[in-house]
């Protein structure tokens, strides 16, 4: 390890094979706490590269538990993290309106590491026990259209990384691989970016990886569409601005979409808006993930139309009976 801090000190990068072998290392427990927090470091200093992505992520797959839903043609919902704006749980919402909709999401998540509420933290607040056993997660995705992969579950070689990212506390190179190292490996996936440099170099990997993919970054910093600003949006077929002024009267203010000071006022927002109590900025924010999302997974409808399909889906109470059936048999 010496060495190779040395080495990336000194700028050099990694190839695909070197960033595969220490990730792979660091999984095994050959590094110390201190060791790793200085591997971390470097990429606080530097942005990461392409073959080091891609090796880190080749690692991680290589270790995680298998999880096979390749039938149900699903979609993961995520946002790398890392903005720095401690915003409700949004993409996760999101899924549930997607799983409303009458489509599949198998989406992997985690305790929040940079905000107060992640997806496993929100989950858990309202009472599901976390499983690997596949056959709870087919029967999760074939009765209320999601499951969700807990990722310590999952990937149990992050296990060594977990208290150092913690006592951090600051966005790492980790919030980048978590959208890549979903174990579903889904065909179709929404991802949020929290900077246009990670916004190309995720079109590059989806691109290697062979994904349907819609990448969108908030121009003011938000992994996801905040409507608090302009967004960037990629996908498969093109790149494009999109404006907020078209889907709300006024651009969204960041204290509407705050997800508080504890996960019990993230829950609370999180069940305002299942149940049609919430304001329209949190509302529509969570309308419009979705309907991104509808649209990743059916290209060829509008994005009006697809805001239809999520606005029929929350309204009509649909969304929040996936969410109930899936505490059901997540509990």
């Amino acid at each position: 390890m010496k060495q190779l801090l040395t080495n990336m000190f000194d700028y050099r990068s990694l190839s695909r094979t070197e960033a595969s072998e220490i990730l792979t290392r660091i999984a095994a427990g050959a590094y110390n706490n201190e060791q790793i927090a200085s591997f971390i470091t470097v990429y606080l200093m530097r942005h990461i590269t392409l073959d080091e992505l891609m090796g880190f992520r080749e690692a991680l797959l290589n270790l995680a538990l298998k999880v096979n839903l390749s039938d149900y043609d699903a979609i993961d919902i995520v946002g790398t993290g890392g903005d720095g704006k401690n915003s409700f749980n949004i993409s996760t919402l999101s899924c549930f309106v997607v799983a409303g909709a009458g489509f599949k999401v198998a989406k992997h998540g985690n305790y929040g590491a940079t905000s107060v509420s992640g997806a496993s933290n929100v989950l858990e607040y309202f009472g599901a026990r976390f499983t690997s056993d596949q056959t709870v997660l087919q029967r999760a995705i074939e009765e209320c259209g999601f499951a969700f992969l807990h990722a310590p579950l999952f990937n149990p070689a992050m296990k060594n990384v977990a208290p150092v990212r913690k006592a951090l506390g600051v966005r790492t190179f980790f919030n980048v691989l978590g959208p890549l190292i979903n174990p579903a490996q889904p065909q179709y996936q929404l991802l949020g970016v929290y900077s246009l440099t990670m916004l190309r170099l995720y079109k590059y990997i989806n691109e290697r990886i062979g994904t349907k993919y819609t990448l969108v970054h908030s121009l003011d910093g938000y992994d996801e569409l905040s409507l608090t600003a302009g967004a960037k949006i990629i996908n498969n077929n093109r790149e494009y601005l999109l404006s907020p002024e078209p889907f709300v009267s006024a651009p969204v203010s960041q204290a509407e979409l705050s997800g508080g000071n504890s996960v019990g006022e993230a829950a609370s927002i999180f069940k305002r808006v299942l149940e049609n109590k919430a304001g329209e900025a949190q509302t529509t924010v969570v309308l419009m993930n979705a309907a991104l999302a509808i649209q990743t997974l059916r290209p060829a409808l509008s994005l009006e139309s697809c805001r239809h399909l999520a606005e029929e889906s929350l309204f009509s109470g649909r969304a929040e009976k996936a969410f109930k059936r899936f505490l059901e048999i997540y509990r």
